[in-house]
């Protein structure tokens, strides 16, 4: 008689790395454009202080939706690789439904277009830092 094969014998910690995936995930590409409009925008850079947050929830970016310890860490961040790739993931239009429908054949596909960004954001966080 030969050994018995054990069940799922190669998934060591499987249960346990999706259950870290999911605490530490941010906020997706179009919940953050939901952001970027004036008045959340506004609501987000001026929040009160929260002492539960990094930093007293001070020193927030709209763009990746992160919260940092202190305005050098922001600027840091600013400068850093997920940065900017965040923003050269915003520059396109969020995805809707209809781009779903039309790309599944019900309509004429077109391809998602470029958004600006909203220049006040940058500026007031620059202003917020000093």
């Amino acid at each position: 008689m030969g050994r018995v094969r054990h069940r799922n014998a190669n998934r060591g910690g499987m249960k346990n790395n999706k259950k870290m995936k999911t605490k530490r995930r941010s906020k997706d590409v179009d919940q953050v454009h939901d952001d970027l409009k004036p008045e959340k925008a506004s609501a987000l850079m001026n929040q009160d202080v929260d002492l539960d947050l990094p930093g007293s929830a001070q020193h927030y970016c709209l763009h990746c939706a992160r919260y940092f310890i202190d305005s050098h860490a922001l600027k840091e961040h600013f400068k850093s690789k997920g940065h900017k790739r965040r923003l050269k993931e915003l520059k396109t239009e969020p995805y809707t439904q209809e781009e779903a429908e039309r790309a599944a054949g019900m309509g004429s596909y077109r391809p998602p277009k470029t958004v600006e960004h909203v220049p006040f954001v940058t500026e007031t966080m620059d202003e917020k830092e000093d």
